[in-house]
């Protein structure tokens, strides 16, 4: 008797790659949104220049990582919406918010409107999509097939 093995994905299967879409759609959503205030001044945001002098001068980051704090939320929100190279993206976001968290939040407590807990929950989201991956509903996870080479 032999065995087959389906390629028909379970139900459970199913719910999780879904469950994976629907947070990588919305942790996406927010930092494309959130990056492009910082980087094209949209949704009132103060554009790239305005945006790099308050993390410089008024934070203290220094404007390499004042750049890559904005262009990780931008085009890592875009990574992560897509679910190209997420993985990668979703450790730059925990990063960015991380240096948010312990730069401007954490002196504010725990809820807001000036304390923690949104980028607490931005870190969580994020580190559920850097372990689990994008799913199967995602262009491509590229970072997981080189985790599972030998």
């Amino acid at each position: 008797m032999s065995t087959q093995v389906s390629e028909t994905p379970s139900a459970n299967t199913m719910a999780v790659d879904t469950a994976l879409l629907v947070l990588r759609l919305f942790l996406g959503a927010i930092f494309i949104a959130h990056g492009s205030q910082k980087l094209f001044g949209a949704f009132g945001g103060h554009g790239l220049a305005a945006t790099i002098g308050m993390f410089h001068d008024k934070m203290g980051i220094p404007v390499f990582f004042a750049y890559l704090a904005v262009f990780t939320e931008f085009f890592g929100g875009l990574a992560v919406f897509f679910g190209l190279l997420g993985r990668l993206a979703s450790l730059g976001l925990i990063v960015t918010m991380l240096v948010a968290l312990f730069k401007v939040h954490l002196a504010g407590g725990f809820f807001l409107p000036s304390g923690f807990e949104y980028a607490f929950a931005l870190i969580g989201m994020a580190l559920v999509a850097l372990i689990a991956g994008p799913g199967r509903f995602a262009i491509a996870d590229i970072e997981g097939r080189l985790l599972k080479r030998k």
